[in-house]
């Protein structure tokens, strides 16, 4: 669901190397993507709990905000009520799947707090750029607001893990 996803995958690269840590930063692109436009969704079935100002979709679910889109099994959307519905935030489990134009992100989970404009993503993360690598780690945390975007090697039965990834670096001429 994150318009352009565009960590820069070099930045976090070199961070993470240099350091030796489980944790890198780098300024993404999103941060201009329009967290206010319209959120359109499709699944096998819905569930509306009104008195709990949350509804649930599961079974293939598909959701697109311009030009980003997310997939999952199960999608639980909080709103409020008051005067107007208003989403305010939607966590996604099992088989998340981040898509932009440029950009893939995998996980076991994701979470879009929309009044925040942040989206984490946990679990197993995985980040595509076809052609330019890939980056693994424990949750992907993305500001909209900031364009910030880290990603660290979670923790794991007490264990801090690791930021992990490829680059393929430009050919070079003779």
């Amino acid at each position: 669901m994150i318009g352009r996803l565009q960590v820069r995958l070099g930045a976090i690269l070199l961070l993470a190397c240099a350091g030796g840590a489980a944790n890198a930063q780098a300024v993404s692109a999103l941060k201009g993507h329009n967290a206010n436009a319209p959120v359109d969704f499709s699944a096998d079935r819905i569930e509306l709990q009104d008195r709990a100002d949350r509804a649930v979709l599961t079974g293939n679910v598909d959701v697109k905000q311009g030009d980003m889109t997310l997939n999952a099994d199960r999608l639980t959307i909080a709103y409020s009520s008051a005067q107007q519905t208003q989403v305010t935030r939607m966590d996604a489990s099992g088989n998340v799947v981040l898509k932009s134009a440029s950009e893939t992100a995998r996980a076991q989970f994701g979470i879009y707090d929309l009044q925040k404009r942040l989206v984490t993503m946990i679990g197993g993360v995985t980040l595509t750029r076809p052609g330019q690598g890939d980056t693994k780690g424990g949750r992907l945390v993305l500001n909209l607001n900031s364009g910030l975007a880290t990603m660290d090697g979670g923790t794991v039965a007490g264990q801090r893990g690791r930021v992990t990834g490829r680059f393929v670096p430009p050919p070079r001429s003779n």
